[in-house]
């Protein structure tokens, strides 16, 4: 079988890309041929050498490289890291499949080893991705990569957060939409084989009203996603949530999955 190809993509690609990048080639480098890229590239930064070394991964051969490196490239799959990279990104030339993954960036991230925990998160987000693109798409199986230990977070109260998830609809809307970045109503009455457009809507409101999801425009079009600003907590519960309970929205990544008439993410990359 051919290799798939992957491109990881973020503003300096010097923390979460590379990342990205070492971790997917130790996970499934006979399966994917892997690169990452930024739009305003720095130097790759030394805290992202030791976390990726912590985790038992060669981070020697990484380099940072501008986007315009794979122009007239096809990928299939891009992957976005980080806001910027995918508001100045959102519609990738020659991408046959666009994710975009949101992780804070480690190098403001309050607490203890933020450069390790954003490597944790991101290994969790690959791993469900491999698990998602395997049963869609006949990847082979693969074996998981040991994960590290990382430091507790600290508790807070999530009276309101999990009050918002006492719905079928609006925790599947959660899980697909931290799989899938962002999904406009459409896409969920599809992935969710739900013929109601107002019961989408109104659960779509709530999650937006409490903060959780925030939306877009884009032409005729509204995309919802995870709200960025959600404190860490509460992103970490949709993520577990969603990465240990994937047979909970198989039947509906793979409705996604051959949807017909998607919605057009027409836009540009500079």
């Amino acid at each position: 079988m051919k290799k798939k190809t992957v491109l990881f993509l973020c503003t300096g690609n010097s923390a979460r890309s590379q990342m990205a990048e070492a971790l997917l080639r130790n996970k499934a480098a006979d399966q994917f041929d892997v690169f990452s890229a930024g739009t305003s590239p720095e130097q790759v930064d030394v805290r992202t050498i030791e976390a990726i070394t912590r985790f038992g991964i060669d981070a020697g051969d990484l380099v940072s490289k501008h986007l315009q490196t794979f122009a007239g490239k096809d990928f299939d799959y891009v992957i976005t890291l980080c806001d910027k990279a995918n508001n100045e990104c959102r519609s990738y030339p020659g991408a046959g499949k666009q994710l975009a993954w949101d992780f804070p960036d480690p190098k403001n991230r309050a607490g203890e080893q933020p450069f390790f925990l954003t490597l944790h998160d991101i290994n969790n987000r690959l791993t469900m991705f491999l698990l998602v693109e395997q049963q869609t798409t006949g990847l082979r199986p693969f074996e998981l990569v040991p994960e590290a230990e990382v430091p507790e977070f600290k508790e807070v109260d999530p009276i309101t957060f999990y009050k918002c998830l006492t719905d079928d609809i609006r925790l599947k809307t959660l899980m697909l939409t931290h799989y899938h970045g962002e999904l406009c109503v459409c896409e969920l009455m599809a992935a969710l084989d739900e013929e109601s457009q107002p019961k989408v809507s109104r659960n779509l409101a709530l999650l937006k009203k409490a903060n959780i999801l925030s939306d877009r425009k884009h032409g005729q079009w509204v995309f919802y996603r995870i709200n960025p600003n959600l404190p860490l907590w509460s992103k970490s519960v949709i993520a577990e949530t969603t990465e240990n309970n994937l047979g909970l929205i198989m039947p509906s990544l793979q409705q996604l999955h051959t949807m017909q008439n998607r919605p057009n993410k027409v836009s540009f990359c500079r």
